[in-house]
């Protein structure tokens, strides 16, 4: 999916997210970012940056990513947009191999989301992913930069067998320790932690770790309006 090109919404080509709540509506979004001020969007990270997910049918196979540059360049048509996430990478191997490069892009709308590689990693540390994440958001968030990141889905609400294990207590663990290290960046955090759609089995693909087609456009539509509360009179989170 990473990589995939955006193109329009057509609900007749794509049934399911037209009708779907958590989706963005046609012309919502366009909507809700009118006045986006963004022309230079970079995003680091790991497998869920890059954008890896299962197809499925009635929805665009569109990263969230690409889906979010879609939605901006209705407000910036020519909004310089990219991507450096990378699949496998744990927040220390995020900010050495992908920080320098994002700030080099000189980006005034960042998305950094890492974390959950070192969460399934033998000795997984919260303190030593809250140390990165505060190195990498005290890097890209400068003055007249907007950046922002996730509190990341439990798979277990969707996954009655895994409730109780110990990825559902790492997933609190890692939300916790990133909205932590947000806050003390003032860095903007997309709330997918709790969000009505996480329980939904379609919302993931086949290995219970990334995104579906359906995930990604969900992701997407909660990024938008979490980005549009950042705008003057901006919208009241979704």
């Amino acid at each position: 999916m990473a990589n995939a090109t955006p193109y329009a919404h057509d609900p007749a080509v794509f049934p399911a997210e037209a009708a779907d709540p958590h989706c963005l509506a046609e012309g919502e979004g366009a909507l809700l970012l009118r006045d986006a001020p963004w022309k230079r969007f970079a995003v680091v990270g790991d497998s869920l940056a890059e954008g890896l997910g299962d197809p499925l049918p009635g929805y665009r196979t569109a990263s969230w990513a690409d889906r979010v540059a879609e939605v901006l360049r209705t407000a910036t048509p020519d909004l310089a947009y990219t991507n450096l996430g990378v699949r496998g990478r744990t927040a220390a191997q995020v900010r050495a191999g992908q920080a320098a490069a994002a700030a080099g892009f000189g980006p005034d709308l960042v998305c950094v989301v890492c974390g959950g590689n070192d969460l399934l990693l033998p000795g997984f540390s919260p303190a030593r992913v809250g140390r990165e994440l505060d190195l990498l958001f005290a890097g890209l968030a400068n003055p007249g930069t907007t950046v922002f990141t996730y509190a990341l889905t439990d798979v277990a609400r969707a996954v009655p067998e895994l409730r109780g294990s110990p990825l559902e207590q790492g997933v609190g663990v890692l939300n916790s320790v990133t909205g932590a290290a947000a806050a003390r960046h003032g860095v903007l955090v997309v709330g997918m932690d709790g969000h009505p759609a996480a329980g939904d089995r379609d919302l993931y693909s086949a290995d219970l770790v990334h995104f579906s087609a359906r995930g990604h456009a969900v992701a997407a539509a909660a990024t938008v309006r979490a980005l549009a509360t950042r705008l003057p009179g901006g919208a009241a989170p979704v």
